[in-house]
């Protein structure tokens, strides 16, 4: 058994047995293991003090074990703020926009030609589809749609 000190994307820190360090990376990657302050499932082993000796070689080794988390961690932050900021503007387009599920093309095509009420529209396309549209001028954007349980 191994006995690791985790730490979350909130800097909540808390431990964790696990049978070895692949259980361990299984568990993380699969994202079964979560904070129990925040719920967070973006889980990392934290720094853990070593019985050795302190050379100025592992000093080293330490500090740039520490960097590399420190980066992980600012990384996994702004990933979250990213995710919660596609979440929010997806909401808008919800609240604001008609979905015209998958006539969003023609949809686009009768505002662009004025056969059709210009209004704010959302919904699916084919990469044929949005290429084509691109070719007639018509200016469209795709983003991540993502679910507030994702």
């Amino acid at each position: 058994m191994i006995h690791y000190r985790l730490r979350c994307n909130a800097d909540h820190e808390f431990e964790a047995w696990f049978q070895n360090s692949a259980v361990f990376e299984q568990h993380a990657e699969c994202g079964f293991l979560s904070c129990p302050d925040c719920g967070s499932s973006n889980i990392m082993r934290a720094p853990m003090a070593p019985a050795m000796h302190t050379t100025e070689e592992n000093r080293t080794m330490i500090k740039k074990e520490n960097q590399s988390l420190q980066q992980q961690r600012q990384v996994l932050s702004q990933a979250a703020i990213l995710k919660q900021q596609l979440i929010g503007l997806r909401r808008k387009i919800e609240q604001n926009c008609d979905n015209v599920g998958e006539r969003f093309a023609d949809e686009a095509r009768k505002i662009y030609y004025g056969d059709s009420e210009s209004r704010g529209i959302y919904g699916d396309t084919t990469p044929q589809e949005r290429e084509a549209l691109f070719d007639e001028g018509i200016e469209v954007g795709t983003i991540p749609w993502l679910r507030d349980d994702s």
